[in-house]
Formats: structure tokens, C-alpha cells, sequence
């Protein structure tokens, strides 16, 4: 994996990370797109862009390591009911702009879902629930991503931001995806970086699969819901490509983010 210099001091060492991963107490899939090659030879700048799982249980340490990452502003892509439940702890004084974008993976959000698990409720999660709700993703809001894609014209060298949602793997991967294959990332790779979050949280599943045990459900039911489904990101991948043409031409026509917009991006994040 490429090393992640966006911190690194005259020496070249990066005092936050090693890797893609940014090391956090209260976030386990916090991490860096940057580092990934183009079409055209050129990279993504590290730490421009963070993409993560919540940030309820965030430290004081954390927050320093935010700090040090310039992080100016958060989109966040859960509910009002998932942010309700477990609320962004971010540091105080307002040096992090926050901006609540809210997208439902799915027919019901992760709040819901809980609630039928609980009652061994599992007739929702039917086998296309997963590539459905990343389909919806794409074709119900584009407005969403296009918020966010477009705020990347402004973002200088000294100024990062993040998008999160409760997993940091569907509907965070899904603006991961649109803005890597925007800057020229190769399918590929989006998928490699999609499938990540499963490393990420693998050590969570164990106890999460247990706690589904103690609701008499059989937790193999629940794999996709509670991971990062490969089908899924191919799904969207396949998707932009027989219905628009290209991340490019999906963002044009259906996020608003024009085309010059998208070449602007391109110079600011490219090197």
C-alpha cells in the first residue's frame, strides 16, 4: 500500500499514519483516498480527502489528530435518526464546518433495521436489498454527492474534508467511488479501495454477529448488510456505465456538478 506522506514532515515521515488507515480511538474506518494512480499517470493528493465509519465516540486525541489533519468541513450521511441516536462528537469553537446530507441506504435506515433485528424481524434484508440500495443511492441523490463533489473546487492545500456515514462502507462508499472514477481511478482500484472497509472492521463482526445470535437470527443472513458487499460497488460501477456513459456524465447530468466544475477538481486534486 502506498504510503501516506500528506503529513509527513521535511524528512518525509508521516507523523499520523503509516498507510491508508488514519489511526483513530473512537473510528476504525477513518482513512485517506488519496495515493491512488490515473489513467494519466498522475496520483490523488493525500490528505485532501477522508472518507470514515461515525464519529460518535471520537477522543480528545482524536481530536487533536483532526486538527493536524486540517479538517474544515464533515458531511455526514445518516439520518436524522441515525444521528439522533449516536451525534457526531467533534470538537468545539467551530473550526469543523458540519453539513447533514441525508441518505437511506435502502427501504429502511440503520435505526429501523436495528429495531426489526431486535424483534428477529429479517424479512427485509431480501437478497437484492444491498445492489438495490446502492442503485438508489446513484438515482436518488445525485443532489447529495453533487453537494459534496462541488465543494472540492474550493478545497487548497491546507484544507481537508470528510464524509462519513454510520460504516463508512455503502453511502460513504459510494461518493468514494464517484469521486475517484471522476478524477480518472480505473474501476479496478475503486473496487480494492470499496472492499478496504472490510478489513477495517473485521475485528467488529464477531461481537456485532454475536449480539444478532442473541435475537435468534442466523448472523450469515446479515453478511452483506454488515460489510462491504463486492457486488455492490460493482453494481454502482455497472450502473454508471449502461445508464450514463461515465462517472463524469453522471455528475453532470444528474448531481450538477458541470463539467468544468469536474476539470477544476481535477487540477486541485491531481499531481
Amino acid at each position: 500500500m502506498k504510503k501516506n506522506d500528506a503529513f509527513a514532515d521535511k524528512s518525509g515521515t508521516p507523523p499520523l499514519a503509516a498507510d491508508r488507515l488514519v489511526s483513530m480511538e473512537g473510528a476504525v474506518n477513518f482513512r485517506d483516498i488519496g495515493g491512488y494512480h490515473t489513467a494519466d499517470g498522475r496520483q490523488v493528493k493525500w490528505g485532501r480527502v477522508f472518507r470514515s465509519d461515525g464519529l460518535a465516540r471520537l477522543t480528545l486525541k482524536d481530536h487533536e489528530t483532526l486538527r493536524r489533519i486540517g479538517l474544515r468541513r464533515i458531511f455526514d450521511f445518516r439520518t436524522p435518526a441515525e444521528v439522533g441516536a449516536s451525534p457526531d462528537y467533534l470538537p468545539e469553537g467551530g473550526a469543523i464546518e458540519y453539513v447533514n446530507l441525508p441518505v437511506r441506504h435502502g427501504a429502511i435506515d440503520f435505526t429501523v433495521a436495528m429495531k426489526r433485528l431486535q424483534k428477529g424481524d429479517v424479512a427485509w434484508m431480501t437478497p437484492h436489498f444491498m445492489e438495490s440500495g446502492y442503485i438508489r443511492n446513484l438515482e436518488e441523490y445525485g443532489n447529495v454527492w453533487g453537494q459534496v463533489i462541488r465543494y472540492l473546487a474550493d478545497v487548497s492545500d491546507d484544507h481537508a474534508i470528510l464524509f462519513h456515514c454510520t460504516g463508512g462502507k455503502d453511502r460513504t462508499g459510494t461518493c468514494a467511488a464517484l469521486i475517484l472514477l471522476m478524477l480518472g481511478v480505473d474501476e479496478e482500484t475503486v473496487i480494492s479501495d470499496h472492499q478496504l472497509s472490510n478489513g477495517y472492521i473485521a475485528h467488529m463482526l464477531p461481537d456485532i454477529y454475536r449480539l444478532i445470535a442473541s435475537y435468534g437470527i442466523d448472523p450469515d443472513l446479515l453478511v452483506p448488510y454488515f460489510t462491504a458487499p463486492r457486488e455492490g460497488i460493482v453494481t454502482v460501477l455497472s450502473r454508471i456505465r449502461e445508464v450514463y456513459g461515465s462517472a463524469s456524465d453522471y455528475l453532470s447530468k444528474k448531481a450538477g456538478v458541470k463539467k468544468e466544475t469536474q476539470e477544476l477538481i481535477i487540477e486541485r486534486l491531481l499531481r
